[in-house]
Order: structure tokens, then sequence, then C-alpha cells
């Protein structure tokens, strides 16, 4: 096993396959499930432009409009904006939580219709960690405002925070975190699934070869050569530890000849959800709702246990729970199931 200098990559993939994140267990169709119409279109990135890694700026959305939308044209909708992991994008998510047909059974068994909007970000390295980078983009800010903004100006929603929700899986869980401290003026509800990312790493021994791997790496066909180890390490650097005079990456690895480097550990864990939740406390506790899920066979449940107490402690209201289940075997049910239901729940329609 590669002896990293750090284990985000090993939180990243926790509970994963190297094939991908597909194991997943569909739920059944719901009998009469009314069909909704899909859209793919394109968002341009206003806080994604001049970034340095050269990633699109104009970017794959994909929208899941409810089955009165093209009747009751008066009629306006909640929104949930749902979040991709790392190492895919949109269009593969759409087959892991299977929509949508998991979001028409959640209607037909009740939910209230919603819009669900699911926007694409992945980088040259496979991830952009919803985080703000002169090197990736300020994704943070893409989905925070960019996004909302868009589907707000073209798609009759209810342009409120108290009618939008923000979900995510994995690398979309950790974005669903950091964006959910930081934008409680934008979102009304919140669904963390089986964050990653969520603790400072600390420095470890380094492989020497590892570090020859990604000294190497020059552009984007090189990257999409290494390993998802050694990729989501260059994913990492790009998005917490960016440097726009370093190039042909324009980012710092926590490590240089075999040592690891304190001043760039320390940009990452400034972008640990456990290390900022402190400062966000009353950004969260705006929220109508949180609630917070993890398999109990994920390699993430320990952390994901650890913001749900971190918010106990403040009193900050959240559902929690530990399912049975892997990083990704019930993801699907739990879109239906659980996630809709939550955001048809708490989420206010007018």
């Amino acid at each position: 096993m590669l002896r990293t200098t750090i284990s985000i990559a090993i939180s990243l993939a926790a509970g994963l396959q190297l094939s991908g994140q597909v194991q997943t267990e569909v739920p059944a169709p719901v009998a009469g499930a009314k069909p909704v119409t899909v859209e793919h279109i394109k968002i341009h990135g206003t806080a994604l432009e001049g970034n340095l890694e050269g990633n699109a700026v104009d970017r794959d959305v994909i929208v899941f409009l409810p089955p009165s939308y093209s009747s009751e044209h008066s009629r306006r909708y909640p929104v949930i904006y749902a979040l991709h992991g790392y190492s895919i994008g949109a269009e593969q998510w759409t087959h892991e939580i299977h929509v949508p047909q998991t979001i028409q059974g959640a209607f037909a068994q009740g939910a209230q219709e919603m819009i669900v909007v699911l926007p694409d970000s992945k980088t040259v390295h496979n991830g952009s960690m919803y985080s703000s980078s002169v090197t990736t983009g300020d994704f943070e800010k893409f989905i925070a405002h960019d996004v909302v903004s868009y589907i707000d100006a073209h798609y009759r929603t209810i342009p409120d925070r108290a009618s939008r929700g923000l979900v995510g899986h994995s690398m979309g869980g950790y974005g669903a975190s950091r964006i959910g401290m930081k934008h409680p003026d934008v979102f009304g509800s919140l669904y963390i699934m089986s964050p990653c990312c969520l603790s400072p790493r600390p420095a470890g021994p380094t492989d020497p070869q590892t570090e020859k791997a990604l000294l190497a790496v020059k552009n984007a066909d090189d990257s999409a050569k290494l390993t998802f180890f050694l990729r989501a390490q260059l994913a990492t650097a790009a998005a917490w530890s960016p440097d726009p005079v370093n190039p042909p990456l324009y980012l710092d690895l926590p490590f240089k000849d075999g040592a690891p480097r304190p001043d760039v550990l320390a940009k990452w864990t400034a972008n640990s959800p456990l290390a900022f939740l402190d400062q966000y406390v009353d950004n969260l506790r705006q929220y109508r709702a949180i609630a917070i899920d993890v398999g109990d066979q994920d390699g993430l449940r320990g952390d994901t246990v650890k913001l749900h107490e971190a918010m106990d402690k403040y009193h900050i209201g959240n559902r929690f729970e530990v399912y049975s289940g892997t990083h990704t075997s019930r993801v699907a049910d739990r879109f239906q199931n659980h996630v809709m239901p939550f955001f048809s729940e708490t989420l206010a329609a007018k």
C-alpha cells in the first residue's frame, strides 16, 4: 500500500472499491409513479473564470422537473441541489442514486413535488472538493451563487432560502458541510450523506515513489494515469493548497524531499469541517433542519459520528442515523426514501 504523507486520499476512498462507486442497491419502482422531465443544461460559472487548471467554466448541470411542472404553469417549486462525490460527475451519479426513478418513486410515495438539480464539479484531477481556489476555480461560490442564481432565473422556483435544500454524498457530503456552514443565507435545509474529509490529517511517513509519481505529473493526461489515491492527493492540493506561482499544476504538495510541510498541512487543516465548525455555530443554527447519515460498514463512519457529536455539543438540531450498509450500497435507497422525504418535510412550499 502506498504510504502517503497524509491520509486525505484514503478518506476520499474509504469504503470504496477501486473500480469506482458502483455497488448500489436500487429500490423497486413504485407503482403509479409519474414521469419527471430531465433537462441537460450548461451553466456559466462566473466564479470559475480564470482558473489556473483550465477547468471548464461552462458546466454540465442536470435538472429534474416534477410531473406537474409542464401543466401547472403558475406553480413554483422548492429546489434540491445535490452534489456528487469524488471521481464521478453528475452524469455518473445519476446512475448511483438511480434518478429519475428514485425521484419519481419519492413523489409517488407522498413527497411534495420539487425540482432536483445535479451540478457537475469534476476537474482536471477528478474533483473540486467544492472549495475556493484560484487553481481549480471557486466551486463553493459556483454552487452557492452561480448555479442557484441561474436556476432561479430560468425555472419556476421559490427563490427563498427556506425553499432550497443542499445534499451531497462523500466529497459531495463534504461540500454540503462546507457550503452549508458558510451559506445559510442561501439554503434552508441540509442533508449530509457519508461525508469525506472532515478531520485534519496528521503528517506521516512518505514513500519516495509516491512523491516521485506526483512530481512527474505535468498535465491532465499525466493525472489521468495515476491511481485513485494519488489523483485524490492532487485534487486536494489543488483545492486547499493552491500556488499561483508554481506551474504547471499550480499547487503545493504536503511534503517535500520526504518530509512533511507544516505550512501546507496547516492550509489543509483550515479546510477541515471539524476544525472550522466552531466558527459557524450561529450559521448552522439558522437551518430549518439538518440530517446526517452514514453506513455502519463505511470507513467514513467515525468522522461522521464526530460531526454529529460536534453539532450536539453546540445544541444544533440534527437528525443522525447509522444505517446498515457500506459507503455506496444503499445510496439510491437513501435518496428516495430518506433524502427526498426529508426535504419534502423541511422545505417551504407556497
